[in-house]
């Protein structure tokens, strides 16, 4: 089975780094996996995409950067007719266009698409007009997208609900946002400093409007003692207006805005805390690899899989989201223990060893569902030539 999968670069991202590890992974198991890239930017392609083949377009004089979802669905159909392959993977919402673009363009020549549902689908955090024509769109998808997957259970009655996947077609793979040696490495890596005078909050993620920093800030700005810490680990757009607000807040000597560095959570074991206050989420890896060293959570219930994932509330304390003052409750109650074997376990089930074989099963499945509602299609398909194992400038 070819499975292409397409990603706009290799910027910093919570799809593309799972993407990325799962292409590594089909691959180490014998799948045709290629990798279409939009560019080859990006501070993850010395971290993840070393050694990992890939395509990308021939590239114009001006940046695309600005323009990626356009400039992919502008370049993607060449590749598909060229390769052939027996499916596409959508790693996540903001992909699903390029998907459903693929499908008008290509029309009965594209292959099935298995979409994986990244964030949450409520979006409370929209004005009314937006999210009635958000849901709209989510519907438009369940008429072109093959098949979908839900990254938690929780997710799929969402999917289901506001979608309305033809058939039904909706597989549960827990997120692959951890490696089995991973989880050992970041166990190992908790280290409470017993002799440190404050206590020492740790937050990561892309410095970007859905993870609501300023909350974050605002809070700890309330709540937080005068030797207290917060260590935000990652970049975005967001980050001078963040260091701006932590000025204005007169916090900026306890802030530190760590930038984007390879496996942060391997840096938080001395933590006492780790917070999450986005506005909307799916299943956060930040927050799975925070379980996985073994820290206390305060976090917005931004998902509808909040709840299982922090055990009903055994693992963590939920927040209302978008709730300043609330958030400062908890940072003021801080830290609060973690159990130990119990996060451990839950870490444990969100593996790319398990998620890998469970994707694949999904593929086969769409597949082979869509070779017998079309059998003339399937035995009409010529022959395909390997492609070539190497980055590939396309005209």
């Amino acid at each position: 089975m070819r499975i292409l999968t397409f990603l706009h670069s290799f910027e910093p991202g919570g799809v593309e780094r799972v993407a990325l590890r799962l292409v590594r992974r089909w691959r180490e198991q014998g799948v045709d996996a290629p990798l279409f890239l939009g560019r080859i930017d990006g501070a993850m392609r010395a971290e993840l995409g070393d050694g990992l083949d890939h395509h990308v377009p021939r590239q114009p004089s001006f940046s695309v950067a600005g323009l990626e979802t356009l400039w992919m669905i502008a370049t993607l159909p060449a590749f598909i007719r060229r390769t052939r392959p027996d499916a596409l993977f959508c790693a996540g919402n903001s992909y699903a266009v390029v998907a459903v673009a693929m499908k008008l363009l290509l029309g009965r020549a594209c292959p099935p698409v298995l979409a994986k549902i990244s964030n949450d689908l409520e979006r409370r955090d929209m004005i009314w007009p937006a999210r009635m024509a958000y849901r709209l769109w989510l519907r438009i998808q369940g008429r072109f997208i093959d098949h979908f997957v839900a990254m938690a259970p929780g997710l799929e009655c969402e999917i289901a609900e506001l979608v309305r996947p033809v058939k039904q077609a909706i597989s549960i793979v827990p997120d692959p946002a951890l490696s089995r040696a991973q989880i050992d490495r970041l166990r190992a890596a908790r280290q409470p400093d017993e002799g440190r005078k404050g206590r020492l909050f740790v937050a990561i993620g892309r410095l970007a409007r859905q993870k609501n920093f300023p909350l974050m800030l605002e809070a700890f700005a309330q709540a937080a003692r005068p030797d207290d810490r917060l260590l935000i680990f990652g970049d975005g757009p967001e980050r001078k207006a963040l260091q701006s607000r932590a000025q204005r807040l007169g916090i900026a000597d306890r802030v530190g805005f760590m930038g984007h560095v390879p496996d942060p959570a391997l840096q938080i074991g001395q933590a006492d805390a780790f917070l999450l206050s986005s506005d909307y989420e799916g299943v956060p890896a930040a927050l799975l690899e925070a379980l996985a060293v073994g820290l206390p959570v305060i976090a917005t219930q931004c998902s509808a899989a909040m709840r299982s994932l922090l055990g009903d509330g055994a693992l963590g304390r939920l927040l209302p989201v978008g709730d300043a003052h609330v958030f400062a409750a908890a940072l003021a109650d801080a830290p609060l223990p973690q159990d130990s074997a119990a996060s451990l376990a839950q870490a444990r089930r969100f593996t790319l060893e398990a998620a890998s074989a469970a994707y694949l099963d999904s593929f086969a499945a769409m597949t082979s569902a869509k070779s017998a509602s079309c059998p003339t299609e399937a035995l009409g398909q010529p022959r395909r030539d390997p492609i070539p194992p190497m980055m590939t400038s396309l005209s």
